[in-house]
């Protein structure tokens, strides 16, 4: 059995769930979410819990359990708390704007870049700090990588954009070969 699948998911307060055969809808104070889901995956709720389960053991239904058991908990956490991801910018010069609900960046490019946010998502600029904050957690995590994406971060002095957290591994460059030489 599936150690994430067979968990039951917690329904909080203010949270309602709504199943109709193949289909997931999450509603909470933060907005509302649906998502299908297998046809051979038996998504039931009893009281506060909901419950994942799958017909057979084969390859397929144990993949969609956890799959399935994951992405309704991603569900019910955004609806009720939402998701946020932090992303950093570092680099003399590199700043980041808000002007109204698009992004300008100035990273080193010959322009400013403008990112405009996909349906459901806010940003917020706090000096080199940028916060992506949505109920859907692939929406966010997609939002992020595209902003990442405009200048990822050098390998040789780590100027760039790069998530909160994020290490990045230097290289030592030409200085680094020729120290190791005699």
């Amino acid at each position: 059995m599936s150690r994430i699948g067979r968990m039951p998911v917690a329904v909080p307060s203010g949270v309602t769930v709504n199943i109709k055969k193949n289909r997931v809808t999450v509603t909470g104070p933060k907005g509302e979410l649906s998502r299908p889901v297998s046809p051979e995956i038996r998504v039931t709720q009893q009281d506060n819990a909901i419950t994942v389960s799958r017909p057979s053991d084969s390859k397929e239904h144990r993949s969609l359990h956890g799959l399935t058991r994951s992405l309704v908990a991603n569900m019910v956490t955004g609806v009720s708390n939402g998701f946020d991801k932090y992303l950093e910018i570092v680099g003399v010069g590199y700043r980041a704007e808000k002007a109204e609900d698009k992004l300008t960046f100035r990273v080193g490019h010959s322009h400013p870049v403008e990112i405009t946010p996909l349906p459901g998502i806010s940003f917020e600029v706090e000096g080199n700090r940028i916060k992506v904050s949505g109920i859907n957690r692939e929406v966010v995590g997609e939002m992020a990588a595209r902003i990442r994406r405009i200048r990822p971060p050098d390998t040789y002095k780590g100027k760039g954009i790069r998530y909160a957290g994020e290490r990045v591994h230097l290289k030592p460059g030409k200085a680094g070969k020729a120290i190791g030489k005699k």
